[in-house]
């Protein structure tokens, strides 16, 4: 059985001229991470570890992140949960693949960023990147959902 929750729009700035796709920062889409697996929860009658519910956290932000650093904004946002797992897809406009760096910039200096990337990769089951029609990119992870405990009946 699949269950999908996606994101409805945001209301748009002034003057624009169509609504922007939610969420628009790497805070709202762990919120959205985080209430799905929390309703899916007590919908299924069980709880996500706490190491799980961090990796689907951090996997949020940093493919967020991406999008608004590297991607010229959050175009797309999807999250579902298929079976036992999550089901994450964020696309904006940049038709440019992620890339790791070395830790060391060409002259030997310790990089600021550029470890989001293999984290998203490590952490996930599956990445899959994909060109969009009108230009840009989707990334998806796939991260394994590991359950422990019932919820408790009311």
């Amino acid at each position: 059985m699949s269950e999908k929750y996606r994101t409805g729009t945001t209301r748009s700035p002034a003057g624009a001229g169509r609504p922007r796709p939610g969420p628009r920062s790497p805070a709202e889409a762990r919120g959205v991470v985080r209430r799905l697996l929390s309703e899916q929860s007590c919908t299924r009658g069980t709880v996500c570890t706490p190491d799980t519910l961090s990796d689907a956290l951090l996997v949020a932000s940093e493919l967020t992140t991406n999008a608004m650093l590297h991607g010229g904004g959050i175009t797309g946002f999807d999250v579902e949960v298929i079976g036992r797992n999550l089901h994450l897809s964020v696309s904006d406009r940049e038709p440019r693949r992620p890339v790791a760096l070395t830790p060391l910039d060409r002259h030997g200096r310790h990089r600021c960023g550029g470890r989001g990337w293999p984290i998203v990769c490590r952490l996930s089951r599956t990445v899959q990147v994909t060109d969009l029609p009108s230009g840009g990119k989707r990334v998806t992870a796939v991260i394994p959902l590991s359950v422990t405990a019932e919820c408790a009946s009311p």
